[in-house]
């Protein structure tokens, strides 16, 4: 009788364990077909047609400028860039481990592999890129600053947290902007312009160097003249003797860099300026703020007020 116990007490030991068996290996096929069902790649709809991209891209190159900072804050370091975002302060060390490529440097790009290429449609490569991996093009002036993040978020996956950081910068911009307008009041006017080479520029509202942030962000004023001639096209060239036109109460300039030419801070007609003699004039890093993206705005945003309700 213990026998024919002992040999029922295995048979229902057996008949668990190839259960248990059967169970894990149906475990582990659905995970293995859940993992098969994943799509590797997904169509983004460029502004040239439907683009098949990596689903999750793992190495971009970033070769639109402006862009590299975007990538940044949501997480994601490019394994490319072209030579501006690395003069770029803000972005403290974050990309000097990424390598350089240049449009003539087509060599180097295949070497590094990447899985997904982004530029500007006005770059002369485009076509060469799309041999070596997806590529998509984007066009500047197409988006504002703020829809340019949701857009970089949408070609990596990550739309969501773009959305999240665009809508904590809107309160964050709203509360500054209080502030600055309770320090200078709300009728104040504010010129960005610097120096390129010989050649002086003033700036829109949609430029970089800070006008994002004075014009949009802060909801600030320009003066009459700089809003009729600059406001629709970007930029314009001007001659230091036409400054004073375009000047605001308040005047953010860039320093131009290594290159530039600063002389016209030497004229009689830039020292006549009020907001020169009322020391309303504030110098600006060009290579840091040329860009607009979450890293740099937050922290042009930080230098503008602090400029601007220092000791009021």
């Amino acid at each position: 009788m213990k026998k024919n116990i002992l040999l029922a007490i295995i048979a229902i030991l057996l008949v668990v364990l190839l259960a248990a068996c059967g169970k894990a290996n149906e475990t582990s096929n659905e995970s293995k077909s859940t993992a098969k069902s994943e799509p590797t790649t997904r169509i983004y709809k460029g502004e040239d047609g439907d683009i098949d991209i990596p689903a999750k891209p793992e190495r971009i190159a970033m070769l639109a400028a402006s862009y590299a900072g975007n990538l940044l804050e949501l997480g994601i370091t490019p394994i490319a860039v072209n030579e501006w975002p690395k003069g770029n302060k803000f972005y403290e060390g974050k990309l000097d481990d990424v390598e350089v490529v240049t449009e003539d440097s087509m060599e180097k790009l295949i070497s590094l592999n990447p899985d997904l290429i982004v530029t500007y449609t006005t770059d002369k490569n485009i076509e060469k890129y799309k041999e070596i991996a997806p590529t998509i093009a984007l066009s500047y002036e197409k988006y504002n600053y703020l829809d340019q993040h949701i857009e970089i978020g949408k070609i990596v996956g990550k739309e969501e947290e773009a959305k999240k950081w665009v809508e904590e910068w809107k309160e964050k911009a709203d509360a500054a902007s209080k502030k600055v307008k309770a320090a200078i009041g709300e009728d104040k006017t504010f010129m960005v312009f610097e120096s390129f080479g010989k050649d002086l520029y003033v700036y829109g509202n949609n430029w970089g160097r800070g006008t994002e942030v004075i014009y949009q962000a802060l909801g600030l004023k320009a003066p009459e003249k700089l809003e009729q001639d600059v406001f629709a096209t970007g930029w314009k060239a001007i001659s230091a003797e036409v400054i004073p036109q375009y000047a605001g109460d308040y005047i953010f300039v860039g320093d131009g860099g290594n290159a530039a030419n600063n002389s016209f801070m030497e004229t009689d007609v830039w020292k006549g300026i009020p907001a020169v003699k009322n020391n309303q004039v504030f110098q600006f890093d060009s290579a840091s703020f040329y860009f607009n993206d979450p890293i740099s705005l937050e922290k042009e945003l930080d230098f503008i007020v602090e400029n601007l309700t220092k000791g009021k």
